[in-house]
């Protein structure tokens, strides 16, 4: 672990009242989850309202997006690190399959149906909506500022010096 040199600021206890000039003493790890917890089910909740559930954009997106269409096994390799479990990215593939949203071609390939590409189409179009919201009152700067603070502090205790 490097050393640790200057001044350190005290870690207090979380406290979701903490004024402004506290927040430097709060735990990241609190605040950090909080807004997982927040933007995922604000994310999760509006799919629902259409009967998506955010893994299924996940696949649809991976499906896409790709220079080659990919197999099961690359999607549920890809995205099951960010799934609530190990077989979910596997059960959303037979769900878009049985929904026709997907097809499998002869060489056990995944490819969008025009439905499914329509479907991701469309939720596109709702996840930029509710980014906007997420978004609101916060500058890309800001932004971008918040996500390279995150990006090192994840370096800093996975060992990354290099980010």
């Amino acid at each position: 672990m490097e050393e640790l040199t200057g001044t350190s600021t005290d870690q207090a206890p979380a406290d979701p009242a903490a004024t402004d000039d506290m927040l430097a003493t709060q735990p990241v790890g609190y605040w950090s989850g909080l807004a997982h917890s927040a933007v995922t089910r604000h994310l999760r909740d509006a799919m629902a309202r259409v009967d998506v559930t955010q893994p299924q954009y996940w696949v649809l997106n991976r499906v896409n997006g790709g220079p080659a269409a990919p197999s099961r096994e690359e999607v549920v390799a890809q995205l099951s690190p960010l799934a609530d479990g190990q077989n979910e990215i596997t059960r959303v593939v037979d769900q878009l399959l049985h929904r026709g949203w997907l097809h499998i071609d002869a060489e056990q390939r995944l490819h969008l149906t025009d439905t499914g590409q329509a479907a991701r189409v469309g939720l596109r179009e709702l996840v930029t909506e509710l980014r906007t919201v997420v978004h609101m009152g916060i500058s890309d700067d800001d932004y971008v500022t918040a996500l390279k603070v995150l990006r090192r502090m994840i370096a800093n205790v996975e060992g990354d010096r290099h980010s």
